[in-house]
């Protein structure tokens, strides 16, 4: 559940427009677009990582207040992924395989064409 941003009220998070005051809420009326809005006298602008960049062509730039491209600057634009470190022994080798069972199985078919070519 999300609140609207123009009456507060609690709405679903696939609603297009809110059921209280017909506030949109999803950009072009689509369920899947979502539309940034910002409450009172601010602007989207101020806090966009495209407008930082100066990457933004939305036409009211730098006065937005909704958006359909908005991100916010303070949240990354890939989330880090991190892989764990290797530990030693039989449980490394057992990690390592299971990530890279496509190469052990490209290797198994070369070994069988070779053994077979003998």
């Amino acid at each position: 559940m999300l609140n609207c941003p123009r009456c507060h009220q609690a709405v679903d998070s696939q609603a297009v427009n809110c059921p209280k005051c017909n506030n949109s809420l999803k950009a072009f009326g689509h369920p899947g677009i979502p539309l940034y809005q910002t409450k009172d006298e601010e602007f989207l602008c101020d806090r966009c990582i495209y407008d930082e960049d100066n990457t933004c062509n939305f036409p009211q730039r730098p006065y937005a207040k909704s958006c359909t491209l908005f991100h916010d600057r303070s949240v990354p634009l890939i989330e880090e992924i991190t892989t764990p470190p290797s530990q030693p022994g039989i449980s490394g080798i057992k990690n390592w395989c299971s990530r890279n069972r496509g190469l052990i199985a490209i290797a198994l078919l070369i070994l069988v064409s070779v053994f077979l070519a003998l």
